[in-house]
């Protein structure tokens, strides 16, 4: 049975163009700590998407470290809206604000699959000092 190219043809177009669309519909809504490094976006789990308020790490997920004096000190998380960075957690972002900018679409973005030219590898960040 022969296929025509006359109807393969406008799908893949069709594909192409949404798959295009989409990834640049998105700017990445990154998990930073107070030094802007990128972390492990469950460290901003308990954040509405769209927020400018930190929240605090906890023993409990590694988010803090230890004082020379045992005291258990919180990183502060929160969202870092667009912009840029090396591509690793603990790597620096630039360029974005803290505050979303109005009329565009931010997503969470994590590390491989879909999105993977905002993830990447690198270590993990937010744990102790």
């Amino acid at each position: 049975m022969r296929r025509s190219a006359n109807v393969a043809a406008p799908i893949l177009a069709s594909a192409a163009m949404a798959l295009l669309t989409g990834c640049h519909d998105k700017q990445p809504e990154r998990c930073v700590d107070e030094q802007n490094h990128v972390v492990d976006p469950k460290f901003c789990q308990n954040l509405p998407s769209g927020s400018t308020h930190p929240v605090a790490g906890s023993m409990g997920n590694g988010g803090g470290y230890y004082d020379s004096s045992g005291n258990f000190v919180p990183h502060q998380f929160r969202y870092y809206y667009g912009g840029s960075y090396g591509g690793g957690f603990n790597d620096t972002v630039t360029g974005g604000s803290f505050s979303p900018s109005p009329g565009v679409s931010y997503g969470v973005v994590s590390r491989g699959g879909f999105g993977s030219s905002f993830g990447g590898g690198g270590g993990e960040g937010g744990g102790g000092e």
